[in-house]
């Protein structure tokens, strides 16, 4: 494939030297068009090498803007030479029909350069674009995030509401705008209310669409129940969800917590499925943890849950939190932060209370986001999603 040639302009007054000149720089890859007039350069020209009594001063500055300029001199001392190095041009040989091999390598260094100036012009020009095509697919995810997440925030119950004679109430707060946990409560008749606790592995638009499918799944178990037997319900969800999970084959598991209060006995059937923290009871001025343990939901097949059970005194504070809240907590293991997640329970009587013994209180919660308040600068520092839901009774009327 024969290689195009460079076009060097010599810029001389006529006569031998500029002749010299010309054919010291016609080599293999280079070809020569001698002038004594810029205004005459060809558009194709690659480099300029200008005599620097041939250019006028206040033509200088006009010829290297063009293009990339050599000067030469039969003297160091030139006042020319030196007027044309005042206007900036740093590349000059003296005497340069005596140093023609040193004449073009400078002339090969000088064009490769300005080609890998150009090439870097044209990279950054690019990259703008490719830049701007960013922020506006970036724009467009953040939208679609938004309208997302007013969505899910639309699936979340109302709070606070009492369902018989409990009370139920929750913050939520998303790491940024789609949240992998979720929370549902509601009354089957006047003698059982159902609640659940999730938080899906991740945060984001996939954890978000697994928290859709366990609100329409936990609805369609719910009116599939025949009232009968509530001791077995929450681990038969649990074990149903879980076989959703693995039949979707989306990669994604949650812890759960699922809930049956029978208001007639005060009693609290439930099952779990690896939910940490422990849900925290907290009745007669001390707290404990619910017992049971169960293994993650969607990751593992043929999973069988435990059906658990408690009684539920008269007046009780029930506390279930998502895992970003112990990311809030002091302490350099687990089991340092729970026991400090157990005493500010034991000091809190309302959800407000406790997430200012958290440091939480300067972040926005769901509604106030739906309510027009922008919360990206408090998620900033966000670890993770924040969800803590509260029950309390039974000292409530409907």
């Amino acid at each position: 494939m024969e290689h195009t040639k460079h076009l060097i302009a010599v810029i001389d007054e006529p006569g031998r030297e500029r002749d010299s000149l010309a054919e010291a720089v016609t080599c293999d890859g280079m070809s020569v068009f001698a002038t004594e007039d810029i205004a005459k350069l060809p558009e194709e020209t690659a480099l300029i090498i200008a005599h620097a009594r041939a250019v006028p001063r206040q033509q200088w500055s006009q010829l290297t803007r063009r293009l990339p300029t050599l000067v030469v001199s039969d003297s160091r001392e030139d006042a020319d030479l030196l007027k044309a190095v005042d206007i900036g041009l740093v590349d000059y040989i003296v005497h340069p029909l005596r140093h023609t091999s040193l004449l073009r390598r400078m002339v090969s260094k000088a064009i490769e350069l300005h080609q890998l100036a150009l090439e870097r012009d044209r990279d950054r020009e690019r990259l703008a674009e490719l830049n701007e095509s960013l922020e506006t697919h970036l724009a467009l995810l953040r939208l679609d995030q938004q309208s997302g997440g007013h969505v899910q925030r639309r699936l979340l119950p109302v709070r606070p509401k009492t369902l018989n004679d409990v009370h139920f109430d929750y913050w939520f707060a998303p790491s940024l705008y789609l949240s992998g946990d979720f929370l549902d409560y509601q009354a089957y008749n006047q003698r059982y209310s159902t609640f659940y606790f999730a938080d899906v592995s991740g945060h984001g638009a996939s954890s978000a669409f697994v928290t859709v499918l366990l609100k329409y799944l936990c609805n369609r178990w719910l009116q599939e129940w025949d009232g009968e037997q509530p001791e077995y319900l929450p681990s038969n969800w649990l074990a149903a969800m879980n076989r959703e999970l693995q039949g979707t084959d989306i990669g994604k598991h949650a812890t759960l917590f699922v809930g049956i209060i029978d208001h007639e006995r005060r009693y609290l059937h439930y099952s779990l499925g690896a939910q940490l923290p422990m849900p925290l009871l907290m009745a007669d001025g001390e707290v404990k943890r619910l017992p049971g343990e169960g293994m993650p939901v969607g990751l593992f097949p043929d999973v069988e849950y435990p059906s658990l059970g408690c009684p539920l005194p008269p007046q009780f504070r029930l506390w279930l939190c998502s895992d970003g809240v112990l990311e809030c907590l002091p302490g350099e293991t687990l089991d340092m932060r729970l026991k400090e997640l157990e005493q500010k329970v034991s000091e809190s009587v309302s959800l407000e209370q406790l997430r200012e013994r958290l440091a939480l209180g300067h972040l926005t919660s769901s509604e106030e986001e739906a309510a027009g308040i922008d919360a990206t600068q408090s998620r900033d520092a966000l670890p993770d999603d924040l969800t803590i839901m509260m029950l309390s009774g039974f000292g409530h009327a409907d």
